[in-house]
């Protein structure tokens, strides 16, 4: 995989990225370097980052070791809010971190969101990198420059754009995931192979086991999504085209957040794909078969989630909150065809309920 270097960002990988990011550092001097992680990556990656640094370089190695804090969040996106960034805005204030220090978060989406986030708003912001240690980390949430937390029960509502001095993808740790979480990341591969005109729909609509991912299907994934940002990093038209799916996505999992029925940012993009397909179908007259295929594999790499009526109203209500309505009407990205995208688009009630049941037959 070969590294991108944009002028916002930089896209490293593997051991030549591990090689950049010790100059980096090095060349940077820091006097005080916050490494942020959930339980899970304190455990499972942590340890496996700082070897891979101290096998690189060796001076790197030594001064994280000299300078470096760990703080620790649960795992989950329950922790994605407003008081866990209080406690680590603290943190960073007691141990008198300055704005030319440094935060490295080594995490999933929930972790880069968060981490993101409060280096954004720290001192008005200072330098923080993004190791994504999931699946979804890797092909979207880290990259990209969008931080943000939960509030109030609503996805993503407080956030910032602050692109990450630098992206390191590992595909090492990906070995430390549970097949739902390896799962969750590929619902946003399965999007960008949606919205792209790069056929990579043809490859993975034959995926049989999650196991057949290649680094080149992660690789062509993250380009998908870098091409878009490079042209439109602020989200003023084009970018918009990475929400797909993400309307009943995110209200889906706003409405599942913090109950016994939970899901992953994946799970729940998958079944926002389903229905937002179908939906293009109803609207933009979209293959139906092309909806088929999808509904057919979503179900086979996915567990079914079941939605009541009182479920799916409750679901449409939330859909107020979308950042891209314009009003109080939510606007939907749809597609036309593969890699034919159209934005704000207005879709009834009628047929998000149609959609649902398209999903659950």
């Amino acid at each position: 995989m070969i590294e991108i270097i944009k002028d916002k960002f930089s896209i490293l990988f593997e051991n030549d990225g591990y090689k950049s990011l010790a100059k980096f550092i090095l060349k940077n001097k820091f006097n005080k370097i916050l490494i942020l992680t959930d339980n899970n990556t304190k455990d499972h990656c942590l340890d496996l980052f700082l070897s891979k640094v101290k096998k690189t370089n060796n001076d790197a190695y030594q001064l994280i070791s000299s300078s470096s804090f760990n703080f620790s969040v649960k795992s989950g996106e329950n922790s994605k809010n407003i008081d866990t960034s209080n406690k680590i805005w603290t943190f960073l204030i007691d141990k008198g971190f300055k704005r030319n220090d440094l935060i490295i978060n080594l995490g999933g989406g929930m972790i880069s969101d968060l981490g993101g986030f409060v280096a954004s708003t720290y001192m008005r912001g200072i330098k923080f990198i993004n190791i994504p240690t999931t699946l979804l980390g890797m092909v979207d949430a880290s990259i990209g420059g969008k931080t943000g937390i939960d509030f109030i029960g609503i996805k993503n509502i407080i956030g910032t754009f602050q692109f990450a001095d630098i992206v390191l993808i590992d595909t090492e740790f990906l070995k430390t995931l549970s097949e739902d979480q390896f799962a969750a990341g590929y619902a946003e591969m399965i999007k960008h192979s949606l919205i792209s005109k790069n056929t990579q729909w043809n490859k993975l609509s034959k995926v049989n086991s999650l196991k057949e991912i290649t680094k080149e299907d992660i690789y062509r994934s993250i380009n998908v999504k870098i091409d878009i940002i490079v042209k439109d990093p602020m989200e003023g038209n084009i970018r918009k085209h990475l929400n797909y799916g993400h309307t009943l996505g995110h209200a889906i999992e706003s409405h599942l957040l913090g109950s016994e029925r939970e899901i992953l940012h994946g799970q729940a993009i998958a079944v926002g794909l389903v229905l937002e397909t179908y939906i293009s179908y109803l609207i933009r007259k979209l293959d139906l078969n092309l909806a088929n295929e999808l509904k057919i594999h979503i179900k086979k790499h996915f567990k079914m989630i079941k939605f009541s009526e009182i479920d799916i109203e409750k679901i449409i209500n939330l859909l107020i909150y979308d950042k891209k309505n314009k009003s109080d009407e939510p606007m939907f990205v749809l597609l036309n065809d593969l890699g034919n995208v159209e934005i704000n688009q207005s879709v009834s009630v009628v047929d998000i309920k149609k959609a649902f049941n398209f999903y659950q037959t």
